[in-house]
């Protein structure tokens, strides 16, 4: 008998599969989460997101797996992952499809759907998910919440056809929606990514070589005028690569910044705990599409050399 409600797994449960899987079976869906070092953990003490927004939440029991051999196969599946760890990725979310399963990647940068498509079934419709949501992890099972939660939601492919995927991607917005988050349905999932990599290129790095906060970087004024450089930067990529980017996009990003909690973004933790950084999805992407649409970034290129140097530092080994 064919289960009456679709099941969600969550592949990559940190700060991101934590968060929004927890909010989705808080609402009462059927929400499966695979996990690695933090398993144990989790099954003692189950998931904990302590949210400015909702308060703290807790999900105990949760139906946890440390192996995707285990996880049952799933209708829908949140891939919150780094991008870095993308080369490992297909053959696990192909182990824990469904036939017709809808796979929404959570990931930062450009042209992560891309280069995923052609190592996954056909059979798998593969939706572009983006997260302005401030958030970071912890510990092992435990997710600080700050702001924000908003979804963009974008079909990449698949075997659907137009109607088909519009309606699938209207399912996925109504599952967030009815779990208490705001989400919007996109056409468009690579001006979605362009838009959202404006505010991300530049304070994710900046925040990694100034080790500073969004709050400091935006009342020092040479900081500040830094982080704006960059954007209008990334601005002029997306414009030459054919994207229409709305007016004055760079300075409403600055203006609602300075409204946010103080937060220390992604790349920021990576760098704290000495993991590898999403350099390329960041910043070699869009300097790669950049240089075919013959705009030049130097500032962009320059940051990407010093993180790179950051990171050499702390991943090299003798």
């Amino acid at each position: 008998m064919q289960n009456a409600q679709p099941r969600i797994g969550v592949i990559g449960t940190g700060a991101i599969g934590g968060f929004y899987g927890l909010m989705l079976a808080r609402a009462g869906h059927d929400v499966h989460f695979l996990l690695r070092s933090e398993y144990q953990a989790v099954k003692e003490r189950g998931i904990t997101v302590d949210s400015m927004v909702h308060g703290s939440m807790t999900l105990n029991p949760v139906q946890a797996y440390q192996d995707v051999a285990d996880m049952p196969p799933c209708d829908w599946l949140l891939v919150g992952t780094k991008a870095t760890g993308n080369a490992d990725l297909a053959p696990i979310i192909a182990a824990a499809a469904a036939d017709g399963a809808k796979v929404i990647l959570f990931q930062n940068g450009l042209n992560n759907e891309e280069h995923l498509r052609p190592l996954l079934p056909e059979h798998i419709h593969l939706i572009g998910g983006l997260c302005y949501v401030c958030l970071f992890r912890e510990g092992p099972g435990l997710v600080k919440h700050q702001a924000n939660g908003l979804i963009d939601l974008g079909y990449h492919s698949g075997l659907a056809n137009k109607e088909e995927a519009a309606a699938i991607i209207t399912q996925a917005a109504q599952m967030f929606r009815d779990s208490g988050i705001e989400a919007r349905e996109m056409a468009n999932i690579d001006l979605a990514r362009w838009l959202k990599l404006v505010w991300n290129a530049s304070f994710n790095g900046v925040s990694v070589l100034l080790d500073a906060g969004t709050d400091a970087l935006l009342k020092n004024p040479a900081s500040r005028q830094l982080i704006g450089d960059l954007m209008e930067e990334v601005v002029g990529a997306a414009e030459a690569c054919g994207h229409a980017v709305p007016e004055d996009y760079a300075a409403k990003l600055l203006k609602a910044t300075r409204h946010m909690p103080d937060y220390y973004p992604s790349m920021y933790h990576d760098w704290l705990h000495k993991r590898p950084m999403e350099l390329d999805s960041l910043y070699g992407e869009a300097l790669r599409l950049g240089a075919e649409a013959g705009f030049s970034m130097p500032r962009t290129g320059a940051l990407l050399n010093m993180l790179q140097f950051v990171q050499d530092n702390y991943t090299q080994t003798e």
